[in-house]
C-alpha cells in the first residue's frame, strides 16, 4: 500500500514564527537523528534570510507522521515575493495560517490568505506566541474571522480548526485552558483536516513544475507536484512549454523530499512533491506529461511587476577596485541566471548596452536581488525606482497599494499629514484602545517610494507599515519627491575632520573622516532644497602662530550610514547608488560639476 500524502503550505506575516514552528515540527517528527546538530530556523537557508529574519524563497520539507507523509511548503510572508506565493499554493491542498497572538493578522497574511481562499484550499489556524505578556488570543481569533469574511471565504472555509501554540517551546493545544506539551495535536489536526492528495495513478501523466533550484552537479532542478499518473526514472516524457510547444526528453534523476534532504527514488507516488534533475531549459508553470497523449495543466499566472530599477555598469572613478564582476556581460549573465529561478522578475534592454531595466513587485524584492549580487562580487549602479504604468482605453493607469499603518496614538496626525501630499486616501481607522491606532490608506505605488525611512524618523521608529498591491487607478499627477538637496564632493581625495566639521551645520553627513571620495559623489543631505558642491578634503593650514583654540579636538556628529534600501529610497532622478561588495556610495549621474544641470533647470536634458 502506498503511503498517504498531505501537502500543506504555511502562511504567516514576517516574524510571526513560521520558520521556528517548522523547526519544532521537524524535530518532533523524528526527522533528525538524536545526536544531529541542527541550526535554528533551519528552513531559512539563504544567508540574507538568516540575517533579516524573513523568508524570501519558497522552500519545502517533509515529515513522516502516523505512517503517512506531510509535505510542508514554507511561503514568503512579504507581498514583494508574490511570484513565490502563487506557485507554492499550486503544490498544496491546504494551508496553515499562523498568526501572532498579540499583533493579530497583518496585511501580508491577508495577501497570501486571499490567494489561498481563491484556490479553495482548506485552512487550519494556529495562534502562535500565546506566552507573550501582551497576548490577546480571543480578540485575535475574532479578527481572523473578520478577515476571512472580508476575503469572501465560503461557509466550509470558515469552519476551520484553531490551535494555540508556542513555536519556540514546540507546544500546541486545542484548548487555551490546557497548556500544550508537544505538537501532537497539530500533526493530528493536519491529518484530519487536510485532504490526502488524490489522483489517478494509472491516468495520463500530469506533473506541474512549481519551483526551480540549481545545483552545480545536476544543473537545473525542477520541483514539481504529481497531479496524475506515475513517473519512473528513465521514462521518456513530453514537456509542455510555456509558449505551447512540446519538447521530448528523458528523465534521468528523480528525488523525493525527506526532512531537509532529497532522497533519490525510482518512481513517484501520487500527489507527492518531487524534484526532477537534468532537464535542460525546463521552467516554472510547464507540465511534464506523457509522450503518447500529452495533456498539459493550465499555466500559473503571476502578479504583474509594479516597480522598475535601472541596473547599470559601475562607471565611477573607483570602478573595479572591490568587485570581481564589473562588465555589462557579467551583469547580463547574472540577470539571466536570476530569471531562471525567479519568475516574478523581468529584464528589459534599454537603449544603452551598459544598462538593463529590471522590473519586480516592489523595492524590497529588487533591493534583495542587488544585495545578493554584491555578496557574489558584483559591482553595479542602481537608479531610482520608477513605477510601471500601463495604458487602458487610452488612459494612463498607475499601480495603487493598500497601505496599513500601525502607530502610537500620538503620531496619527503626523502619518495623515505625510500621506496627504503623496495622494494617500484614508479608508479605515481603528483604535485598539491599547495606545496604538491602525490606519488604512489607498496610495499610488509612487507615493510609497522613500516613505518608510521618512515615517520611521517622524514616529521615532515606532511605526509598523505594510503595503499590498491593489490594482490600477488613473494617473494621479505629480507627487513631491525628496524636499532637500544633496551635499556633493567637488574633488577627489580623502575626507578630513577639519573640512567635515565646517559642513556639519549645512545638513546631515553620510561619510566620516578618512573616507576616499570623488567629484560628483554625494557626501550628505543638504538642509535646503538645492544641491551644494562642497570641498570635503580641505586640510587645515599649518601656522607657526599659536591660537588658544588651535589644538582643541574636533568632535564630529555621528554620520548617518544608509543601508541599501534607504539609499535607493533617498536618491533623486539624477542620482544613482554605486553598489560594490564592500561599499555603498551615492553619486550624481553626471559627475563633473560644470556639466551638471542646476536643480531648477532639472527639466533640461542632461549634457
Amino acid at each position: 500500500m502506498t503511503q498517504t500524502i498531505r501537502n500543506i503550505a504555511i502562511i504567516a506575516h514576517v516574524d510571526h514564527g513560521k520558520t521556528t514552528l517548522v523547526d519544532a515540527m521537524l524535530r518532533q517528527s523524528g526527522t533528525f537523528r538524536a545526536n544531529e546538530q541542527v541550526a535554528d530556523r533551519v528552513m531559512d537557508s539563504n544567508e540574507l534570510e538568516r540575517e533579516r529574519g524573513i523568508t524570501i524563497l519558497a522552500k519545502n520539507t517533509a515529515i513522516n507522521f502516523a505512517g503517512g507523509k506531510i509535505n510542508i511548503v514554507d511561503t514568503p510572508g512579504h507581498a514583494d515575493f508574490g511570484g513565490e506565493v502563487e506557485r507554492a499554493l499550486k503544490m498544496v491542498d491546504g494551508v496553515m495560517l499562523l498568526v501572532d497572538a498579540a499583533e493579530g493578522p497583518l496585511p501580508q497574511t491577508r495577501y497570501v490568505l486571499a490567494k489561498a481562499l481563491e484556490a479553495k484550499l482548506r485552512p487550519i489556524v494556529v495562534i502562535n506566541k500565546i506566552d507573550r505578556p501582551d497576548a490577546r488570543p480571543q480578540e485575535v481569533l475574532d479578527e481572523i474571522y473578520d478577515l476571512f469574511i472580508d476575503l469572501d471565504a465560503e461557509e466550509s472555509q470558515l469552519d476551520f480548526p484553531v490551535l494555540y501554540a508556542v513555536a519556540k517551546a514546540g507546544t500546541a493545544t486545542l484548548d487555551l485552558a490546557t497548556p500544550g506539551t508537544d505538537l501532537q495535536p497539530l500533526f493530528e489536526t493536519i491529518v484530519s483536516t487536510i485532504p490526502a492528495a488524490t489522483g489517478d495513478e494509472a491516468g495520463t501523466l500530469q506533473i506541474l513544475v512549481t519551483n526551480l533550484d540549481y545545483s552545480e552537479y545536476f544543473g537545473r532542478i525542477a520541483i514539481c507536484r504529481v497531479f496524475q499518473g506515475t513517473l519512473h526514472a528513465g521514462d521518456d516524457v513530453t514537456i509542455s512549454k510555456r509558449d505551447g510547444s512540446l519538447m521530448k526528453t528523458r528523465i534521468t534523476k528523480l528525488f523525493t523530499f525527506n526532512g531537509l534532504k532529497r532522497t533519490e527514488t525510482t518512481e513517484t507516488t501520487m500527489g507527492d512533491i518531487i524534484a526532477v534533475a537534468g532537464v535542460e531549459g525546463i521552467t516554472i508553470g510547464e507540465t511534464i506529461t506523457s509522450v503518447e497523449n500529452p495533456s498539459p495543466l493550465p499555466l500559473i499566472v503571476i502578479d504583474e511587476p509594479t516597480i522598475a530599477i535601472q541596473f547599470s555598469v559601475n562607471n565611477s572613478p573607483f570602478a573595479g577596485r572591490e568587485g570581481n564582476y564589473v562588465t555589462s556581460r557579467n551583469l547580463r549573465e547574472r540577470l539571466e541566471k536570476e530569471l531562471l529561478t525567479n519568475v516574478s522578475i523581468r529584464v528589459e534592454d534599454t537603449g544603452s548596452p551598459d544598462s538593463f531595466k529590471v522590473l519586480g513587485r516592489g523595492e524590497l524584492q529588487l533591493a534583495i536581488l542587488i544585495e545578493m549580487m554584491r555578496r557574489e562580487g558584483f559591482e553595479l549602479s542602481a537608479g531610482r525606482p520608477e513605477i510601471v504604468t500601463k495604458t487602458v482605453d487610452g488612459a494612463r493607469m498607475e499601480p495603487v497599494e493598500h497601505l496599513t499603518v500601525d502607530v502610537p496614538e500620538a503620531y496619527t496626525g503626523t502619518v495623515i499629514e505625510k500621506l496627504g501630499p503623496r495622494k494617500g486616501e484614508m479608508t479605515k481607522m481603528h483604535n485598539h484602545g491599547s495606545g496604538r491606532v491602525r490606519l488604512e490608506f489607498r496610495v499610488p505605488s509612487r507615493g510609497l517610494i522613500g516613505l518608510r525611512s521618512e515615517m520611521l524618523t517622524e514616529t521615532r521608529g515606532t511605526i509598523v507599515m505594510n503595503a499590498l498591491f491593489d490594482g490600477y487607478i488613473p494617473y494621479q499627477g505629480d507627487i513631491p519627491q525628496r524636499p532637500t538637496g544633496a551635499l556633493i564632493a567637488d574633488r577627489q581625495g580623502l575626507t578630513t575632520t577639519y573640512s567635515l566639521n565646517g559642513l556639519q551645520e549645512r545638513g546631515i553627513l553620510f561619510v566620516g573622516a578618512g573616507i576616499e571620495v570623488y567629484e560628483g559623489m554625494i557626501v550628505g543631505e543638504h538642509s535646503r532644497d538645492n544641491d551644494l558642491d562642497v570641498n570635503v578634503v580641505r586640510e587645515k593650514k599649518m601656522t607657526n602662530m599659536r591660537a588658544s583654540s588651535a589644538d582643541e579636538a574636533i568632535r564630529l556628529v555621528p554620520v548617518k550610514a544608509l543601508n541599501l534600501e534607504q539609499a535607493i529610497e533617498f536618491i533623486a532622478e539624477d542620482e544613482m547608488v554605486e553598489v560594490t561588495p564592500k561599499s555603498l556610495r551615492l553619486r550624481k549621474k553626471v559627475l563633473q560639476q560644470n556639466r551638471r544641470p542646476k536643480r531648477w533647470e532639472k527639466n533640461q536634458p542632461v549634457g
